[in-house]
C-alpha cells in the first residue's frame, strides 16, 4: 500500500539522468563566458549526479 507513494527506480534514473544533463550543459555555458570557477563547481555538482546515476543503475 505505501509502495504507492514511492517513484520507480526507473523514473528516479531518468530524472538524475536530466538532472546531471543540465548540470553538464550550464557548465558548458559557464566556460564560454569565462566563469572558470562556476564550470569548475557546476562540473563537480555534475559529477555528484553521475556517481548517484552509477549507484542506482547497480
Amino acid at each position: 500500500m505505501f509502495g504507492l507513494f514511492k517513484s520507480s527506480p526507473e523514473k528516479q534514473a531518468q530524472k538524475l539522468q536530466q538532472a546531471y544533463e543540465k548540470k553538464l550543459t550550464e557548465a558548458m555555458n559557464a566556460q564560454r563566458n569565462g566563469d572558470i570557477r562556476g564550470y569548475s563547481t557546476l562540473s563537480e555538482e555534475a559529477d555528484k549526479l553521475l556517481k548517484e546515476l552509477q549507484a542506482l543503475n547497480q
